[in-house]
C-alpha cells in the first residue's frame, strides 16, 4: 500500500483551516436565510443566529488569533498558516459575510414590509405615532439613560461586551462655550426594536431604541445641538483562561467573569456614515487600533433581530409540532424504570420530548427505592426541572451529587448560580478537573429492588437543557444494562476522587473514555475497516458530528480511503479533511446537515465485516466531536448501540436518513466549498427533519430506508476556494 506521506506531502494540500471551515458553516446558515422554502420569519431567524455565531467566533477563536499575533507567535495550524496569516484571511471572508448579511436584511425588510411587519424612520411617523413615542419614550427608556460628556473632567465611559451606544458631536445652541461629544450608552435589557401601538388588525410596526435616543438628544443633553451622530458596537475578548494552580476555582471563576466584561476590544463596528472624526475620537478613546474599526452601510447587531419574531403571526413561521412522547413508558403507566428494564430505549430529540428525561429523574427523585442519583451538568437553564428534581432527590434524603462544569463557555455564570443552589439543597456538587472539561452527558439512577442493587443510565449526546432539546437533534440511550451502569458509575468516581487526572483512565467494560481511549479506539477501528478492504473483505465507515478537526483522525481516515474503504461523513461545521483528493481520499464523502433543528448529535458506525446498514455493524454514540479537544484535553463518553432494534433505529433510520437527506444537504468538494444538492433547486427531494417530524415513533421497527448514492449538486451562487 502506498503511505499517505507519498501521495500528499504538503498540509495545505491535507488539510483545510479550521477558521476558514468555521466561517463557510457560517455562510450555510445565512444562505438558510435567503432559503424561500423557509417562512418569513424563520429566514430572519437564521440571519439573527448567523449574526450571534459571529459574535462568538470574534469574542472566542479570532481573539486567540490576535493574541497570538501580538506576541508574535509563529506557531502554524493544521494546513501550515501562522496566526498572522489566518487573522488576514479572516479578516477578508468576514467582510463578505457581513456586507452579504447587510443584503439579506434589505431583502427581508422588504418582503416583510409586504406581510405588513414595517421598521419605521421616525421621520416618516405620523404626528399621533410621534406623540405616543414621545411618553413612551418620558416614561419608559429617559429614567434608564446615563448621557454622558466626554471632556477632561469626565473621562470616556466603559462600554461592555456586545454593549451599543450613540455618540454625539455637539455644538452649543447659542454658540457659546466649547463643542463636546456626548455619549449615551444604549440600557442592555432594553428592547432593541420599540413596537408601535397597532393602528389597524395584523400590521405590526417597529422603530429602533437607537433612532430614538438620536431624535431626543436636546432631551438628553440641552443646550447642545447635535452636528453629527454615529451608533457602535463593541465586542471584546471573552475567553476565560484560568490558572492551573487555583485554590478555589469557583472564587477564580467569579473574578474572571467579572473581567470578561472588560476583555480587550477585537472589534468595533461603526455606521458607515459617522463624521471622521467622531469615529476616530471613539476608536482613540477606547484604545482600540485602526483595523479593529468595521465600518457598516446598514444595521448593527444583527443579532437583535430576533426581537422582530412574533408569535402572533403563526402564518409566517415553521409549522408547529407536538414531540411524541416514547410509546414503551406512556403503555406501563409511566413507569420509567419498568420499561428500561424490559428493554433498552433510544430518545431522538426533537423528534421525542425531553420530558421523558424529565420525568426519568423526577421518579428517582420521588421514589422510595431510590438510593442515589449521579448527574453531569454541562449546559442548562436557571429554572431547569433536572435541577428542580435533584434538589427534590437531595430534601428526600437520597445521595445526589451533580458534577457541574463550570468552565462551559459562556454558560459559566448559570452554572455557578445553579451549583451554589444545589449546595443548599444538600447536593454533593463537583467540579470536574482544572484543566479538562467534563463533556459526558451522563445520569446514573442507583434503585434498590428484590434482587438487589440495580443502576439505570441515561447517555446523551445533548446537554440537559429543556429549551435546546426542542431545537437540537441529539440521541438519549435509557439502559439497565449492568456493565453501561458500572462504567458509569466508575466515570463518576474518576472525576470526584482525583484532583488531576491519573495517566490511565478508569478500566471500563462498554464505555469508551476520552480523554485516555477514545481517540486510540477510533483509530483502531479505522484501521480495522481499512484491513477488511485490503483482504477484500465488505468495509465502511459512516460518521456524524459537528466538526472533524483532529490531524490523527483524520490521516487514519485517509489511510482507510486509499486502500478502498467507502467513507461517508455527514458534518455538520468545521471540516479540516479534504474529501474526493485523487490519491488520498477518494472514497471519502463529506455532507452537511443545516435546517429547522441544529444537527447535534454524534454518531459513528463501523461495517465490521459487512456492507453498511448491516446487522453486525458496530454502532456507538457520543458526546464528543472528532476534535483535537473533545478527545485529548475533555472527558467525553462513546457509547455501543448493542441491542438489536435500537441498534436498527440509529444505524437503518438515523444514519440513512441523514445520508439520504437531500433537501437541506451541502456536499463539501475538496477544495472547501460546499455546494447545495440539486434536488433542492427542483423543489423536491428527501428531507430528513421532515421525515422524523411526519413519522411515529421508529423505535423497534426495521429499516424504513434504503441509503441512496450521493445526489447531483447545483452551484452556489457566490463561490470562493477555502485553503
Amino acid at each position: 500500500m502506498t503511505k499517505p506521506t507519498e501521495i500528499v506531502t504538503e498540509p495545505s494540500e491535507r488539510y483545510l483551516n479550521r477558521e476558514l471551515s468555521w466561517l463557510k458553516f457560517n455562510e450555510r446558515v445565512l444562505e438558510e436565510a435567503q432559503n424561500v422554502a423557509h417562512p418569513l420569519l424563520e429566514r430572519l431567524r437564521f440571519l439573527s443566529i448567523s449574526a450571534s455565531n459571529l459574535d462568538e467566533f470574534f469574542m472566542v477563536r479570532y481573539a486567540g488569533l490576535r493574541e497570538q499575533e501580538r506576541a508574535g507567535i509563529q506557531k502554524r495550524s493544521l494546513e501550515g498558516r501562522t496566526p498572522a496569516q489566518q487573522v488576514v484571511e479572516i479578516e477578508r471572508e468576514v467582510t463578505d459575510l457581513m456586507t452579504e448579511q447587510q443584503e439579506c436584511w434589505k431583502s427581508l425588510r422588504t418582503e416583510m414590509a409586504g406581510e405588513s411587519i414595517e421598521i419605521l424612520n421616525i421621520p416618516d411617523l405620523k404626528k399621533a405615532d410621534a406623540a405616543w413615542l414621545k411618553a413612551h419614550f418620558d416614561s419608559h427608556i429617559f429614567p434608564i439613560l446615563t448621557p454622558q460628556a466626554v471632556d477632561p473632567a469626565h473621562p470616556f465611559p466603559f462600554i461592555p461586551n456586545l454593549g451599543f451606544a450613540v455618540a454625539f458631536q455637539l455644538d452649543p445652541n447659542k454658540g457659546a462655550g466649547e463643542q463636546m461629544v456626548g455619549l449615551v450608552p444604549m440600557p442592555a435589557f432594553s428592547k432593541r426594536f420599540i413596537r408601535l401601538p397597532d393602528r389597524k388588525s395584523g400590521l405590526l410596526r417597529f422603530v429602533r431604541l437607537e433612532s430614538v435616543i438620536t431624535e431626543f438628544q436636546q432631551m438628553l443633553f440641552p443646550g447642545f445641538k447635535a452636528t453629527g451622530h454615529c451608533v457602535f458596537r463593541i465586542v471584546r475578548d471573552s475567553d476565560i483562561e484560568i490558572e492551573e494552580e487555583s485554590e478555589d476555582l469557583i472564587a477564580e471563576f467569579e473574578i474572571l467573569l467579572k473581567q470578561r466584561r472588560r476583555g480587550r476590544i477585537v472589534r468595533i463596528h461603526i455606521d458607515e456614515d459617522a463624521p471622521a472624526g467622531l469615529r476616530e475620537f471613539i476608536v482613540r478613546e477606547m484604545g482600540a487600533e485602526p483595523r479593529d474599526v468595521m465600518k457598516l452601510e446598514g444595521l448593527l447587531g444583527m443579532k437583535d433581530l430576533s426581537g422582530l419574531i412574533a408569535s402572533d403571526r403563526p402564518n409566517l413561521l415553521f409549522k408547529p409540532f407536538e414531540a411524541r412522547f416514547p410509546e414503551r413508558i406512556r403503555e406501563m403507566g409511566g413507569d420509567c424504570f419498568e420499561a428500561i428494564r424490559a428493554k433498552d430505549i433510544l430518545v431522538h430529540h426533537p423528534y421525542e420530548s425531553f420530558d421523558v428525561v424529565v420525568q426519568f429523574i423526577r421518579q428517582a427523585a420521588q421514589d422510595p427505592d431510590v438510593i442515589a442519583i449521579k448527574q453531569t451538568l454541562y449546559r442548562t437553564t436557571l429554572n431547569s426541572p433536572i435541577v428542580s428534581a435533584l434538589v427534590e432527590a437531595a430534601e428526600e434524603g437520597k445521595n445526589v451529587t451533580a458534577l457541574v462544569e463550570i468552565k462551559a463557555r459562556f454558560d459559566e455564570e448559570t452554572n455557578l448560580r445553579l451549583a451554589r443552589d444545589l449546595e443548599r439543597a444538600g447536593v454533593q456538587v463537583v467540579y470536574g478537573f482544572t484543566d479538562y472539561k467534563t463533556h459526558a452527558k451522563v445520569s446514573l439512577v442507583v434503585r434498590r429492588e428484590q434482587d438487589g442493587l440495580r443502576t439505570y443510565t441515561h447517555f446523551g449526546t445533548g446537554n440537559y437543557h429543556p429549551v435546546t432539546a426542542k431545537i437540537y437533534t441529539d440521541l438519549a440511550l435509557f439502559t439497565a444494562d449492568p456493565a453501561m451502569g458500572r462504567d458509569a458509575g466508575r466515570l463518576f468516581n474518576y472525576i470526584t476522587a482525583y484532583k488531576e487526572p491519573p495517566e490511565d483512565g478508569p478500566e471500563l467494560e462498554k464505555i469508551i473514555m476520552s480523554p485516555f481511549a477514545m481517540e486510540p479506539f477510533l483509530i483502531e477501528r479505522i484501521h480495522r475497516e481499512a484491513d477488511a478492504a485490503r483482504d477484500g473483505r465488505p468495509s465502511g465507515i459512516w460518521a456524524k458530528m459537528n466538526s472533524l478537526v483532529d490531524k490523527d483522525v483524520i490521516d487514519a481516515l485517509y489511510e482507510a480511503s486509499q486502500v478502498g474503504v467507502p467513507i461517508r461523513l455527514i458534518i455538520r461545521g468545521i471540516c479540516c479533511l479534504r474529501p474526493g483528493v485523487p490519491g488520498l481520499s477518494d472514497t471519502i464523502q463529506v455532507k452537511s446537515l443545516v435546517g429547522r433543528f441544529l444537527e447535534h448529535s454524534r454518531i459513528v458506525c463501523f461495517a465490521n465485516g459487512e456492507a453498511l446498514p448491516s446487522a453486525k455493524a458496530k454502532v456507538y454514540m457520543s458526546s464528543a466531536d472528532w476534535m483535537d479537544r473533545n478527545l485529548k484535553r475533555r472527558v467525553e463518553a462513546l457509547v455501543p448501540i448493542e441491542v438489536p432494534t435500537v441498534h436498527r433505529q440509529v444505524l437503518n433510520q438515523i444514519m440513512v436518513a441523514n445520508l439520504n437527506d437531500d433537501v437541506q444537504s451541502w456536499d463539501m468538494s475538496k477544495e472547501g466549498e460546499y455546494h447545495r444538492i440539486a434536488s433542492y433547486r427542483a423543489g423536491e427531494g428527501f428531507s430528513a427533519h421532515t421525515y422524523f417530524m411526519d413519522n411515529p415513533s421508529l423505535s423497534g421497527r426495521g429499516s424504513a430506508l434504503v441509503v441512496s448514492e450521493p445526489p447531483k449538486l447545483a452551484p452556489r451562487k457566490r463561490e470562493r476556494k477555502l485553503k
